[in-house]
Parts: structure tokens; sequence; C-alpha cells
């Protein structure tokens, strides 16, 4: 009687407090009414209200602030760490007045590098645009519509009763799967789909796309491709495909570390010949940078990138990149026509 009386008081209490949680009719107006109150507030300028200037030092000695022995930032008068929240309840202010204070240390930052560290700070060319490719972006996954999740359920032509057997099976294992799976990967609960991007369903794809939309409409005189990986298969199919386009506008090709293959991408006799008289190779090797490497391949010559770690080839060899396009130029300018580059004269491959 005690336990089925202790009970009884615990599931009547519990009743009474989910209908308080739920509510009547005026809890719900009430609510309906506040929302509605909050959407006609413009919570920007109910910020910017009584706001001081957005106005703030240019140095560290008029934030008052400095970095001490250790590198570490401190305010100068009191050496309190740095405080986010320097005027209460102007969290856009506050906001601000943080971002200015970053820009002068990534300042501050760079000079320690170049006079403490002897780094020298250099940018790319003058005259140089830059396009980044992002070829390895294909699809993008979204989650799994009811419809989507029903057909693929109903779509066996077993008994009906047999089907429904199976499904409340697979529905329990699903249901105790999911239920370890939120706590063993968290990022990932709900069913999902890859949708694949409408002309850019593979590197090869989304290579072409960027240079029909983008390079070939370009005002650029003169278009370098520094291709990584299977970057350079992408570079060669899209040469397969846009031959004559590409030869117009491409004075020199960089590939670093490049998976390509002329043979199996049935690249032809003129598009070798251009890549041995335009391409190099920069490749994962001992040797030193620039050491000309032995290829199979009737495409491109082969130089060594000074590294052995196929990821560090394209850093490696970036300052003898450069110079290879700057002596490219440097042909095409002096004979008025795409001449042969420094490298192509290295290697001499017979034709197959």
């Amino acid at each position: 009687m005690y336990i089925y009386f202790s009970a009884l008081i615990l599931l009547t209490v519990w009743v009474r407090m989910a209908q308080l949680q739920q509510g009547g009719p005026d809890e719900k107006e009430k609510t309906t009414a506040l929302k509605d109150l909050l959407s006609r507030i413009d919570l920007d300028e109910l910020m910017k209200k009584d706001e001081p200037p957005l106005e703030f030092p240019d140095t560290l000695e008029g934030f008052e602030y400095g970095f001490n022995e250790k590198g570490q930032l401190r305010h100068v008068k009191t050496g309190e760490p740095f405080v986010f929240n320097y005027r209460e309840d102007l969290h856009r202010w506050n906001q601000k007045r943080y971002e200015a204070l970053g820009e002068i240390i990534t300042k501050y930052v760079y000079g320690l590098l170049e006079k403490e560290c002897h780094l020298k700070k250099v940018t790319l060319p003058e005259g140089y645009g830059v396009i980044v490719l992002n070829p390895n972006e294909n699809y993008i996954e979204v989650e799994k519509t009811k419809a989507q999740v029903q057909l693929s359920s109903d779509s066996s032509d077993e008994p009906a009763e047999k089907r429904e057997r199976k499904d409340k099976i697979q529905k329990e294992t699903k249901k105790r799967r999911d239920f370890y799976e939120k706590y063993r990967n968290p990022q990932k609960e709900k069913e999902t789909v890859q949708m694949y991007i409408r002309d850019n369903g593979s590197p090869e794809e989304h290579a072409i796309y960027v240079w029909d939309h983008f390079i070939s409409q370009s005002a650029a005189e003169n278009v370098f491709f520094v291709a990584h990986s299977y970057g350079g298969l992408a570079f060669v199919e899209l040469m397969i495909q846009r031959e004559a386009e590409v030869k117009n506008k491409v004075t020199a090709v960089a590939l670093t570390d490049s998976v390509h293959n002329v043979w199996h991408q049935e690249a032809g006799k003129t598009i070798r010949e251009w890549m041995r008289e335009n391409c190099c190779n920069w490749v994962s090797s001992s040797e030193p940078l620039d050491t000309s490497v032995e290829s199979m391949l009737p495409d491109c010559p082969r130089v060594s990138a000074g590294t052995e770690r196929h990821e560090l080839t394209s850093w490696k060899s970036f300052p003898s990149i450069f110079k290879f396009f700057s002596e490219a130029i440097e042909a095409k300018n002096s004979s008025g026509k795409p001449a042969p580059t420094r490298r192509s004269n290295r290697i001499k491959y017979e034709e197959f």
C-alpha cells in the first residue's frame, strides 16, 4: 500500500506540473502578444541607442595596452588582461572596440615576425589576379525528406504482413542505433542525401565550368595555372575539352606532384607537345629543388620540388614557380608568340 500510495501522489504532482507548463488559453494569448511585440522591435536600433561613436585609437598606446616581457597583452595602468565588456550593456560597441584593437595587434605581430624572427613579408607580384578553384566540393548533404525516407522503406515487393514485421524490427534496431550514435557522433543525427552541384559534379566538371564562366571571359592576357595533385588531372581534362582556348590564353602551367596521365586520359599529340613546351611538374623527391627527374610519360618536364612530402610540394616550389612564370612572360614578349620555357629543353622525348 505504501509503494502504491507514493506512486499515486507522484503521478498527481506530475500531471499538475504538466498542466502548468502547457498553460491555458490565457497563457497562450499572452505568449502570442509577447511574440508580436518582439517582432516589431528593431534590435539593431535598440542596441545603437545611447551608443558612443565608433571611433577608436589606432595604436596600442591609445588603447592603453601593451605587451609585457612574457608577450602577454596587459593594461599599462592596471596590469589587467584585456576586458571585452569595457562598457556594460553596449555589446555592439564592445565588439567594434575589440575588432579595432585586433587590427592593431595583427600589424604588431607582423612587425615582430619581421624584426625578431627576421622573416620577410612577400606579397603576390604586382599585376596578378588570383582565382582559387574548389574542385573537391562537388555535392552538398541535405536532410532526407519524409517522402524520401518513406520511399526507401516502401520499395520492397514483399507481402504486407512480412514487410510490416520486418519494418518493426528495423525501426527498433534503428532506434537503438540512433540512441547510441547520438552520443558517439552528435553532429550526425539525421538521415542525409548527397545532392550534386549542377555542372560541378566532379573536379573535372568544376575546372571546365570555372574556365567557361570566369577565366576565358577575363581580360587577362597571360593566364597561369598552379595545379596540385588531382588538379593536374583536371587541367589535362580541361585541355582535352577546350584545347584551342587554353592554348590561346594560358602562358604557362606549374604542376605540383600531379597525378595526371596523358595515356589514360587520351590526350592527343598536339596537347602533349604543348605541355612539353609550356608545363613543368614539380614532383616529390629527395633531390634538391629544380633537379631534373626522369619520367616515362611524354608530356612535360619533371623536376624535384625539394621535398618528399606530397602535401608540401606546392609550398616548397613556390619561388621556382614564379620564376618559371616570369621567364615564360619574357620569352613570349621577346618573340611575340609563345616560346619554349627554360625547362622544356632539359628533357627530350621520343614520339610514341
